[in-house]
């Protein structure tokens, strides 16, 4: 006997599908379409709950950030702080799609409703860097910088091609010898 998914059950299986076409073919080339047929839904209920691609993005975006932020928000506060908001961050976007419509929505960051969400989002990991570390914003900076660096060294599949001249070098300098590594292990 099978049982029928709640509509929280089914919203979070659509934006399951969103976030994997988003990251595959970015926000203007995936359609409701491809989403709901991902999600094994028609294209006409994915609209009836998102309203539309621009909101279903926005939602998908919003998901990803929000669980980027709680996750820095769950470190204690101290000395060990700066390394456990570093190792959070690289676990969190080991999940390249998650990474992928992340980097999608800074790069669309003229759209007022992406932008919007992109800048508060580093505003707010800046933000908890300071509060949990104590440190000021120089290393705040540092911090975010470091993050973006990441981003796109796993965007770009360096562990992928850590054999390539220095690209392994680099991920090492970004992540640390260990999680690199670990990232090249995964990777291959």
């Amino acid at each position: 006997m099978s049982t029928r998914m709640t509509a929280d059950e089914r919203r979070e299986q659509i934006l399951d599908a969103a976030t994997t076409a988003f990251a595959e073919h970015g926000y203007a080339g995936t359609t409701t379409d491809e989403v709901a047929r991902a999600a094994g839904v028609s294209q006409p209920y994915v609209v009836r709950l998102f309203g539309s691609k621009h909101d279903l993005f926005a939602a998908v975006l919003a998901r990803i950030c929000g669980a980027i932020i709680a996750s820095f928000e769950r470190v204690e506060p101290g000395p060990d702080a700066a390394r456990a908001l570093g190792d959070v961050y690289v676990r969190l976007l080991a999940d390249r799609d998650k990474l992928r419509v992340l980097m999608h929505g800074f790069v669309s960051g003229s759209d007022p409703t992406f932008g919007l969400q992109a800048r508060r989002t580093l505003v707010r990991a800046f933000e908890i860097f300071r509060e949990l570390t104590g440190q000021g914003d120089e290393a705040a900076r540092n911090f975010v910088a470091s993050g973006m660096l990441i981003n796109v060294l796993l965007a770009a599949e360096a562990p992928e091609h850590a054999s390539e001249p220095g690209v392994g070098e680099l991920l090492a300098c970004a992540v640390g010898a260990d999680a690199a590594a670990e990232l090249i292990t995964d990777a291959a």
